[in-house]
């Protein structure tokens, strides 16, 4: 919702600014840029690079020159160090390639010809037309550039010394990682299976079968896993802390001191610009902080000053703090939607939510979701100092039974599914056959 001041960072300031900062664990930081060093090393790439771990708990890797990235969220669904050097050795390939500068090439040549059939033609529909036949080969092409990227990846980590199957194995851990997130969001689990002539990315399975043809997948080579788990042991897999932590459906940050708690049922997400909690019934939440000063009354700052005029607007307080409560005229933008302001005064920001449901029962809704608003308050001392991000454990599942060890999953659903999942494992008997496993625990 929010960011507080954080420490020295890793990163020049101008990158930072472009990808967010690194996470603060210089054990770690080190161990990934000696992979990617190794990596870098043995195919004998141009140019140097530092390899850095992003402080964000959702799987991803990108690059930019000099710089190849990966959250946390990845390293904690990878299973070994030699699926770390696959994305690694992607990341590299669209550097060594400059596919990112290709692209916005095709792109300006592709805007260039729009504009110039159109001028010519003096049709907007012609210029329209070839624009939309440049977009889909410019989708087609990133496409490519993406398989091109798996081929030098699998080069590039056999020539470290990695098993060649880790490229297949880093596909399989990102597309069972996205059907988890399809499933927490109620949708079915082959969401990201299924090619779209749209998608700039191709799907798993196209990668999967690319790959397949090649000759250096094999399983020889290291995997290094010890290591690996030696590396992630203990690392955080939540937000930060200064971003606030989500915990159910409720939201609390120790930084600001705030806290609210959504209608049981929804999905709670922290992005980078504030919270939404989503119901299954399309009901929507967004909340959010600023240092923007209101002067006078919050109530005549909604009435004067918010476009366009709210109305039924009244003055309350929630949590012992000012607020005001308005609704949102009916018009064109928001169908027969209802959607509701609500903003509070939380010492020297404004907080607010946005708050909208559509559909059969909307009326009751929203009024699930003003009584979800006024449950926010001002956390305690003792609320606080409780706050603590989950983190990874390797642990041995010895003694335990794989519904055992899902109970430890500091989660309200899916925990089996999530276990699962965090271990690369088809069923809860693999759990058993292992000698560590990765565990989420408060």
């Amino acid at each position: 919702a929010a960011s507080a001041n954080r420490g020295t960072s890793v990163l020049p300031r101008e990158v930072e600014r472009l990808v967010g900062p690194a996470y603060e664990d210089p054990a770690l930081q080190a161990y990934v840029d000696r992979v990617g060093q190794r990596v870098v090393a043995a195919a004998a790439l141009p140019g140097s690079y530092r390899f850095v771990v992003l402080d964000q708990p959702l799987a991803n890797a990108h690059a930019v020159p000099g710089y190849v990235f990966v959250t946390r969220g990845l390293l904690a669904i990878l299973e070994d160090e030699a699926e770390l050097a696959a994305a690694f050795g992607h990341e590299l390939g669209h550097l060594v390639q400059r596919h990112a500068a290709q692209r916005a090439r095709v792109r300006k040549d592709m805007l260039d010809a729009a504009v110039a059939a159109a001028t010519t033609s003096g049709s907007v529909t012609v210029g329209r037309s070839v624009a939309s036949a440049g977009l889909l080969a410019l989708r087609r092409y990133s496409r490519e550039q993406e398989l091109e990227a798996d081929r030098l990846a699998l080069t590039y980590i056999t020539k470290a010394g990695y098993r060649g199957s880790a490229m297949e194995a880093l596909i399989h851990r990102l597309r069972r990682q996205s059907q988890l997130e399809a499933q927490i969001m109620g949708e079915t689990s082959d969401v990201g299976d299924r090619p779209s002539a749209s998608s700039t990315h191709p799907a798993p399975v196209e990668r999967l079968e690319a790959l397949s043809t090649l000759p250096a997948t094999s399983a020889s080579g290291e995997s290094d896993q010890k290591e690996y788990f030696a590396a992630i042991n203990g690392m955080s897999v939540d937000d930060p802390a200064n971003e606030g932590f989500v915990r159910g459906t409720s939201f609390l940050h120790p930084t600001l001191r705030l806290g609210f708690t959504a209608p049981a049922g929804f999905f709670v997400f922290n992005e980078n610009d504030g919270v939404l909690a989503a119901g299954r019934d399309r009901s929507l939440m967004f909340f959010s902080c600023t240092t923007d000063q209101v002067e006078g009354r919050l109530d005549d700052w909604m009435r004067n000053k918010l476009k366009p005029t709210p109305t039924d607007i009244q003055a309350t307080e929630i949590g012992g703090a000012e607020a005001a409560i308005g609704a949102r005229p009916r018009g064109s933008d928001t169908g027969l939607a209802q959607v509701r302001y609500v903003i509070v005064r939380h010492g020297e920001r404004i907080c607010y939510f946005n708050l909208m449901s559509e559909g059969p029962g909307q009326d009751r809704q929203i009024e699930v979701l003003l009584n979800a608003a006024r449950s926010f308050h001002t956390l305690s001392d003792a609320e606080v100092a409780a706050l603590k991000p989950y983190r990874l454990r390797i642990v041995s599942p010895a003694g335990s039974t794989a519904a055992q060890l899902a109970a430890r999953m500091p989660y309200q659903t899916l925990r089996m599914e999530r276990l699962l999942v965090l271990n690369a494992a088809e069923t809860p008997a693999d759990l058993a056959r292992r000698s560590e496993i990765k565990l989420i625990e408060p």
